[in-house]
């Protein structure tokens, strides 16, 4: 049965911020996943707790999500109302050494900020593709740094209604995680403290470590990035590689032959494909290796 769209909704819905039945396959970097009843495209905070407010009032369920770079969406769609943190959440305020930007800023559009500013933290994540709000959730790293260590405070509203503002410190920060992964939160916005260096230096160590991207990863086919996180002592990537399984294939989806922590949609995979092949490559591995696979994506929706 169709969602029904409250009255307090019209306005978002007749100026296009809230639209229904939407592929997310149009909306995911790996071009995969079924039909979200409701994609709402808030304009501003207001129109946020405005859109929770009413979902929580009629008991609607609520996914939330930045630019799904590190998502999977089931087959059957997500139920409900999903909630993109996108362009309208775009915008980056520099004073002395810090930077405050919204959590819909792509990191790579904040690691550029900062580099013109000649402030440095932040070259290794700036190939990342995600949002500030996903990468904060997700603690999202890389080249042995991650985006928590430059963090100076969070803000961002709960699910209930209630707005928060979290230091650095009080974030905690792990790997690949932090105290509101799990929480139903929503990330607004955050401050980050850099220091000061040479621009022409900061951005030579930027294209470093975009050409390793180049080079190693698949970025010509759609994917969400690592799949697995780092198990303690070992690289996912290479215990699969060590397993055989680079260009394992199931429908249109495969184990990247360039990077095997990768999975890419060659065409016309589906979340059933890449799921499918997610567990045959834990179980191989686990079984060769000892080592069990943790998934680094999430996974959302419903199946069929």
């Amino acid at each position: 049965m169709p969602l029904k769209l409250h009255a307090e909704w019209a306005d978002m819905h007749a100026a296009g911020r809230l639209v229904t039945d939407v592929p997310m396959s149009l909306h995911t970097t790996l071009k995969i996943g079924g039909k979200a009843d409701i994609l709402a495209d808030p304009a501003d905070d207001a129109e946020l707790n405005m859109v929770l407010r009413v979902a929580r009032g009629e008991g609607i369920p609520v996914t939330v999500l930045g630019r799904a770079s590190n998502l999977v969406v089931r087959d059957g769609g997500i139920r409900g109302v999903t909630v993109r943190i996108g362009p309208k959440f775009i915008g980056i305020t520099l004073h002395n050494e810090t930077i405050t930007a919204k959590a819909g800023t792509p990191i790579t559009t904040l690691a550029v900020a900062a580099a013109n500013a000649g402030l440095s933290g932040l070259e290794s994540v700036s190939g990342i593709p995600g949002t500030v709000g996903g990468g904060i959730i997700m603690n999202c790293g890389a080249y042995g740094h991650n985006l928590g260590e430059s963090v100076e405070r969070v803000f961002g509203i709960s699910m209930g209604g209630s707005p928060f503002s979290f230091t650095g410190a009080q974030m905690d920060f792990g790997y690949r995680t932090c105290r509101l992964t799990n929480e139903a939160a929503v990330v607004t916005g955050a401050v980050f403290r850099l220091s000061r260096a040479e621009k022409a230096e900061i951005l030579r160590q930027m294209e470093v470590f975009n050409s390793r991207r180049r080079e190693k990863q698949p970025l010509d086919r759609p994917s969400c990035g690592s799949v697995f996180k780092r198990p303690h002592g070992h690289y996912a990537g290479a215990l699969i590689e060590g397993c055989g399984l680079m260009g394992t294939r199931i429908g249109g989806c495969e184990v990247s032959c360039m990077h095997a922590g990768f999975i890419v949609n060659t065409g016309g995979g589906t979340a059933q494909d890449f799921l499918a092949l997610m567990e045959l490559v834990r179980g191989k591995v686990f079984k060769e290796t000892g080592v069990m696979l943790e998934p680094e994506v999430i996974v959302v929706g419903e199946d069929r």
